[in-house]
This record gives C-alpha cells, structure tokens and sequence, in this order.
C-alpha cells in the first residue's frame, strides 16, 4: 500500500470522527448519490452591539431584548447583555514592581462592575427591559446562545427633553461587521454627528472612515487607521476629520482588521435627533419603507461607490399602488458623489415607502431618507435607511399600546403576511394577525395588541408569500411638550436560521 492511499485513508477516518460517521465498511455503489439537500436550522449562537446611548444628563434610555419563538431551537441557552468592560491602564511602578493593591483591586473591580449583565432574559417569546439615566450610560455588547439565539433583537430607545438632539432617539442594535454605508450625515454648523464604533473582540479593531460629499471625496485628517481597542467603543466626532462642512455626506466605515458594530448619532440644534443606521449593501433596487404619514419633509440622500453613474427612478408605494412624486420622476447620481433631493411632504397623509429603481442598466447605490414631522419650532426629525426585505422572518422590540406603527410594503407583488405581537414585558397574551399587502403598495396595518398587556411587547413579521418581497419598518412616537418625537426602525430578515448541508460518507474516492 502506497504512502498516498494511506494518508488518504488516515484523512478519511479523521474526517468520519469529526462528522460521526466512524464505520468504513465499504459503501454501496449500486444506487445513485443519497446526499440530501441542506437542511434549515436554528442558529446557536448571536451578537449584538448597542451604542453608548447620550451625552446628555437628561437622558432616559430603555432597552428592550427579544428572541422570537423558533421551531427546532433547543430549549437551553441563555442571553445577556454587558457593558463593554474597561481596559485597565495600570502599568509597572518606576521600580519594575507589580502596581500596588489598590490599584489592582480597583481595576478588579471595574472589570466585575462591568461584566454584570444589564440584561438577562429568561425565556424566548417573552421581551425583557432594562433602563439607564444621564449621559454615562455605556456601549452594550450582547451574547445570546441556544434557543435564544434565532432571531434574538435588542431595542435601544432615549428620550431626551432638552438640548441639542432632544427627541425620541432609536436604534436596533447591529450585529458586528466589517463595512457599513451612511448616506445622510452632516458636519453642517447646526449638526453635530457622532459615528459610535463598538469592538466586542479580545484585540483591537482598525478602521478607516471615509466621506463622500457632493463632489466626490472628502479630504480628512485622521480618518485612517482609527484604532478601536478591544471590548470598547469610539465615539468620533464628524466634523473633526475634516474642515469642510456639507450637508449632505456619506460615510463609508472599512474595517481593515477585526470587526466592529457601527451606527451614527445625527443631533441638530433646531431638529432634535436621531440614530441613522446602515443602509443595505449597495444595489441597483433600493425599498425606504414606512415614511410617516404625517411627514412635513423628506430628504432622500443617495450614493453611489465606486465610478459608475446611477440613474434611478423615484417612486412612492402608496396606499393605493406606485406613484412618481412630481418633479422628482428620475435622479442621476454621479458615481463616488453623494446627491440629495428634498421630497416636501411627499406622503401627503398616507402611509408611504420610497422605491428606487434603475432607469437603464444597473448602477449600486445606498440610501437614506431624513424624515421630519411638526412645524416651525415644535419639529424633530428620523432617519429611515434602505434595508433588505423581511425575508422569512423580522421582529422588532419596545413596541407600546398606542404609540406603534409598522408599516408593510410589497414593491412587486401581492404577498401575505403574518404579524405576532408577543406578550408584554410585565404580562399578557400573544395575538396574531395576517395581512394581504397588494403589489406596490404600502400599508400601515393596524395591530394585534395583546390580551392583558402590561408594559411593553415586539413584533414578528413573517413573509409567507415565497419569492415575492416585503419590507418592514416600524415607528414610536412620543410627543413631550408639543414636540412630536419619533423614531423608526427598519426590520430585515433576523437571519434566524441556517443552511447546514447533510454530510454522508463516501469512500469511493479511495478506489480511485
């Protein structure tokens, strides 16, 4: 026997212990191949990254944690979010000891202030909030295993009563990554925009951060190789990496090594604020769904990365089908610029989602929309970015009785759709309820709110119209002092699952 058959089979009997097929008994060859198709299941194991909520005193910051009901998900688990820990900073005494025990001690004890779980959810289908108060609440970094890994969401919801970017603030918290897109931010002199960069890892991340203005790129200072230490967040001010100050940028988020979760906080001293996450990948065909009915301006901002120019058409799923706003029918985006139109009240009092379309060929773009609601000094605005469809499944967390809205839209055609509201953070019954979204519409449904609800709940979209895609958004509202505060969230699919490819033993390949 040659050395080759023998490191074959030696690599066959490794190859049967780890996928637990340990017999070599010789196959049958007679039939045709039995491999099965990949099956679907339950992811194990999920992680989010939540922003430190507000520089603010006046800050009120509830989070709210949810992991859906999956078929197939173990029953054991668990799922917790964490303040990311601080690095210590000691270092050896002049005499090359040890720091004294005091300073050891301290750092001891920061490390375990930190590890304590902010949140610590005891069952999936029933949501859990925590809350924090002023502006030292920290960046979050979240862990979720077995069955309450699928689908699990977290809601991160600040109101701030006063003071630049005072509103309703919100955001999803986001799955580490390695590139994120921004269209939308501002270094303009009324804008103070943050982008919170947050390292879950044991080693360091590096970034750079790229903006993309009217005329192509931006020149920056110190936007190459942002170091993001090891379980911490970094949040960089915009209008520091660069002395130009344009309204309308985007900013482009490259993480060289390691990964890193990403959201932007947008404040304007006369507007309020927002949380403007990230747009989905670049794509010929963008969906903005959910713009609120009451909406008194919308500004769409569009890039479009690399040297290709994109021509769109602008369209606006309304209740009643597809309609092109006047004036605003096509939109020609330079390739590497970053182009902006203002919409006016494009809803006209109607629920509303923007579809972007490509006129001829097919340029990738990204997108955002900021959205604003009340009049003359009563104003504060919202971000809605373009996002993937729902696909399978979506939820979206912190949801309340009567200040909820979620929109469904369905660009190309008819789909159905099933909507849960989960049972309430302090009790209550889950209540479902299916939709029919018709082709280029969109609809502001109205809610299944569940029996005996107290405190808070999430919702569960299901597309159960294969191949035909739905997008989602919901929005909060909270009016403080004649202020119409709000904040909406975009729901894709919560990649629950997984394709897992059945594996069988196949010893043929050593008679060859």
């Amino acid at each position: 026997m040659n050395r080759t058959t023998l490191s074959l089979i030696a690599g066959t009997v490794a190859l049967a212990a780890i996928t637990g097929f340990a017999s070599l008994s010789e196959p049958d060859t007679s039939g045709t191949d039995t491999a099965e198709a990949a099956a679907v299941l339950p992811v194990e194991r999920s992680g989010l990254l939540c922003p430190a909520p507000s520089a603010s005193d006046l800050a009120e910051t509830t989070y709210t944690s949810f992991t859906p009901v999956t078929k197939g998900a173990g029953s054991d688990g668990s799922a917790q979010l964490e303040a990311a820990p601080r690095e210590s900073t000691d270092t050896p005494d002049a005499d090359g000891s040890d720091t004294d025990k005091a300073d050891t001690d301290k750092a001891d004890d920061d490390k375990k202030t930190a590890a304590k779980p902010v949140l610590a959810p005891k069952a999936p289908g029933t949501p859990v909030t925590g809350e924090t108060s002023g502006a030292d609440g920290p960046a979050l970094v979240g862990t979720a295993e077995g069955g309450f890994a699928p689908g699990w969401t977290v809601q991160q919801t600040t109101q701030v009563t006063a003071g630049n970017g005072r509103g309703l603030l919100g955001v999803t918290c986001t799955a580490p990554d390695t590139e994120f897109w921004f269209p939308g931010v501002s270094t303009a002199a009324d804008r103070t925009d943050y982008v919170h960069l947050t390292n879950p890892d044991d080693s360091a991340a590096v970034a750079d951060i790229e903006l993309y203005g009217k005329d192509g790129a931006v020149a920056t200072t110190v936007g190459e190789g942002l170091t993001i230490p090891a379980h911490s967040t970094e949040p960089i001010l915009l209008s520091t990496l660069t002395g130009e100050k344009q309204d309308d940028l985007t900013v482009h988020v490259n993480v060289r090594s390691g990964r890193v979760g990403a959201a932007v906080q947008a404040l304007d001293d006369k507007l309020g604020g927002d949380w403007l996450a990230a747009s989905t990948d670049p794509a010929g065909t963008l969906v903005v769904p959910g713009i609120p009915k009451d909406a008194t301006a919308v500004r769409l901002v569009v890039f479009a990365p690399g040297d290709t120019d994109a021509d769109l058409k602008v369209q606006l799923a309304a209740p009643t089908g597809l309609i092109t706003p006047a004036g605003q029918e096509t939109l020609h985006v330079k390739g590497g610029m970053t182009t902006a139109v203002d919409l006016g009240d494009v809803t006209r009092g109607e629920a509303g989602s923007l579809v972007l379309t490509p006129t001829d060929g097919s340029a990738p773009v990204v997108a955002a929309v900021r959205v604003v609601r009340g009049k003359g000094d009563k104003q504060e605005s919202a971000f809605i970015p373009a996002t993937a469809q729902v696909g399978a499944r979506a939820s979206v967390a912190g949801n309340g009785a009567k200040d909820t809205t979620l929109s469904l839209t369905a660009p190309t055609g008819t789909a159905k759709v099933k909507v849960t509201a989960s049972a309430g953070t302090g009790g209550g019954t889950a209540a479902s309820q299916t939709y029919t979204i018709k082709q280029g519409t969109t609809q502001d449904v109205r809610l299944p709110v569940p029996a005996g609800l107290k405190g808070t709940y999430a919702l569960t979209v299901e597309n159960l119209t294969a191949g035909t895609p739905v997008y989602a958004s919901r929005t909060l509202t909270a009016t403080d002092g004649g202020i119409p505060g709000f904040t909406v969230q975009t729901l894709p699919d919560d990649r629950g699952t997984v394709a897992v490819p059945e594996a069988d033993e196949d010893l043929r390949v050593l008679q060859k």
